[in-house]
């Protein structure tokens, strides 16, 4: 029996092993999509206690400990730092088999040394060890210790970008983080506050927004301001992919909603179509790449959702999408020559094949991303390795990304890397790939780092 989450843990095979302990588990870290506050960055904080680094803001961990039976209290209440912590230890033993289990503890033994499983049992312990250990580590250090190279933040248009402005001069950071463009509230014409947030986006780019072209010249300003701080990425999440296209219903659908007027479904998706695809044509200029991830039924417990809010654990997996929608969009792009690199996520795991082949229809410009959110689990991984592996070339992917809001979230790197050397030892060790210590090393080279670190590599020459 092996012992628990040792130092081949995940890895069943000697060449699994080889290319995890000689090739991937050195390899620097890119985390082009995440969801950290820039100002806890500028601000080099620091975590008092395991509460404040796991459980201020993950809703993995929050609906882990609903579905536990924690009174809310505990997760999102007035319960102290240390109450929340050690019913979330409460929570833990009940984890077997759920990827909560192996990151936290992959976080302990990296950042706080401790090889000690928790459980209401060790949780004092725990708690007390733990806290020397993080009080000595601002996020700076965390992130030189998890050879954290890149980062990409998720900002909205109406940003200040401050904070990435005094990241960008500050020596002491070791690593690049840089802005990410996310005009959602700019494309969700029909939420509430819309009208409120095109004032705000008013404000910060200098634009009287009055109509669909001078909402576009408010956007393509505050990418110049991101693009001035390095931005690389813009990303866009979207419930799915419909795709209609229309100027006139667009325009119609902009004077409508600022009136206050209620909108049509189609007069919707063409206000939504026309920006995507300005969208797409400025990131092209700039060398952007375009992330969209789509799939996610937001807030389906309305209750929930009013008293505690967005992004706490509330969101599911939407049903499998057609692809037609996204195929015209890029096509669209393409016919324009303005496709700008993009990686496609579906948050439902039987889109697999469906982006693997879409992403094969466009080349290299077009691929799938890595197992996004509920996927991003030891079998969700697997299986879109395999699908992947089988459909397009697996040598040419951009790997992984934690979409996390932890600092500590640095160790699903290793976790992934280790989940794609124990999948690639085992084609080996069944004959079905080459026993070619060279070839197989590029091969996880590539994907833990060389290919996302090309693919985010800024041009001398652009197009503006």
């Amino acid at each position: 029996m092996n012992g628990f989450m040792d130092e081949n843990f995940i890895l069943k095979t000697k060449t699994a092993q080889w290319l995890f302990h000689d090739v991937a588990v050195s390899l620097p870290v890119i985390d082009y999509h995440c969801h950290l506050n820039p100002k806890e960055i500028a601000d080099n904080v620091r975590f008092d206690n395991l509460a404040q680094a796991w459980l201020a803001s993950d809703h993995y961990k929050w609906r882990a400990m609903r579905a536990s039976g924690a009174d809310e209290r505990f997760i999102t209440g007035d319960a102290s730092e240390k109450e929340k912590f050690l019913t979330f230890a409460e929570c833990m033993p009940k984890l077997i088999g759920n990827p909560l289990y192996h990151w936290s503890h992959l976080e302990l033994k990296r950042y706080c040394g401790i090889d000690e499983p928790l459980s209401p049992k060790s949780a004092e312990r725990i708690w007390e060890e733990s806290v020397e250990r993080l009080q000595a580590l601002p996020v700076s250090k965390i992130m030189t210790l998890s050879k954290v190279e890149m980062v990409c933040t998720t900002d909205d248009p109406a940003d200040d970008l401050k904070y990435h402005s005094i990241i960008a001069e500050n020596k002491n950071i070791s690593a690049r983080i840089l802005p990410a463009f996310r005009p959602d509230k700019a494309l969700n014409i029909e939420n509430e506050g819309w009208n409120e947030y095109i004032q705000r986006l008013s404000d910060a780019s200098g634009v009287n927004i009055a109509d669909i072209d001078t909402l576009k010249s408010a956007l393509s300003l505050r990418m110049d301001a991101f693009d001035a701080l390095g931005c690389r990425a813009a990303d866009h999440g979207l419930v799915d992919f419909p795709f209609l296209p229309c100027p006139k219903k667009a325009e119609a659908a902009f004077k409508k909603a600022i009136d206050g007027q209620i909108l049509t479904y189609n007069e919707i998706e063409a206000f939504r179509a026309e920006l995507l695809l300005f969208c797409g044509q400025e990131y092209a200029k700039r060398d952007w790449i375009m992330e969209i991830h789509y799939g996610a039924l937001r807030n389906v417990s309305t209750a929930n959702f009013k008293t505690i809010g967005a992004d706490s654990g509330f969101d599911i997996v939407g049903e499998p999408h057609s692809v037609q929608g996204l195929a015209r969009f890029l096509n669209t792009l393409q016919q324009w020559e303005s496709l700008p690199k993009t990686i496609l996520f579906s948050l439902n795991p039987n889109d697999n094949t469906t982006l693997c082949v879409l992403s094969g229809a466009f080349g290299n410009k077009v691929q799938q991303g890595s197992a996004w959110w509920f996927n991003d689990t030891k079998n969700g991984m697997i299986q879109q390795m395999k699908t992947y592996a089988e459909l397009l070339p697996l040598g040419s992917f951009v790997g992984f990304l934690t979409d996390s809001r932890s600092f500590l979230s640095y160790p699903r790197h290793e976790y992934f890397r280790r989940i794609l050397c124990d999948f690639i030892g085992n084609l080996v060790e069944r004959g079905e790939y080459p026993e070619d210590k060279e070839c197989l090393a590029k091969i996880v080279t590539d994907v833990c780092y060389m290919n996302v670190k090309e693919i985010f590599k800024r041009k001398k020459s652009r197009k503006f």
